[in-house]
């Protein structure tokens, strides 16, 4: 087997096995951007640990086929940028979702959240949830609120016995 076979093939491996570690993947078409722009881009995901790449759209066929996400081959026309995130699932849509807003030309296609291929309605819609931190404060939030409501009922009931014995 040729050296070019076998480099080819690594490489499709080894985006298979992106596909199938990432908590989510955004597919993004970045025709259009400016150097700066795609710069700008890469330095927001790299900072919040996301890997984006760009890949031939053939090996990314075969290697989406070989992770068993091959529905994501629809979408693989184009000049088309990835972005693999093995922790944060919101992070890689929050963070393109918002870069697309600001820049027009950036146009998110599709994206893999936990193993399931997501339209762009779904990656857009999973880019407006709040952070983990902010979920977790809101379920603290909401675990707190009957502790704070019985202790504020006994401040009043304590007040107002005192008021009466005075």
């Amino acid at each position: 087997m040729s050296k070019v076979l076998e480099a080819k093939q690594a490489l499709v491996e080894e985006i298979a096995t992106k596909f199938k570690e990432a908590a989510s993947v955004v597919v993004v078409d970045y025709r259009g951007l400016s150097v700066g722009e795609v710069t700008e881009l890469r330095k927001q995901l790299r900072e919040a640990g996301i890997e984006f790449k760009v890949y031939k759209n053939t090996m990314t066929r075969r290697a989406a086929e070989a992770a068993g996400v091959e529905a994501l081959n629809e979408y693989m026309t184009g000049p088309n940028a990835i972005a693999f995130s093995n922790e944060d699932v919101v992070a890689p849509a929050r963070i393109l979702n918002n870069f697309a807003k600001d820049n027009e030309k950036l146009e998110i296609k599709a994206g893999v959240i936990e193993g399931n291929v997501a339209t762009l309605e779904e990656v857009k819609a999973l880019a407006e949830l709040p952070s983990r931190e902010g979920l977790l404060s809101m379920v603290l939030s909401v675990l707190q609120a009957p502790i704070r409501n019985f202790a504020l009922a006994s401040k009043a009931v304590a007040d107002q016995k005192e008021e009466q014995g005075a």
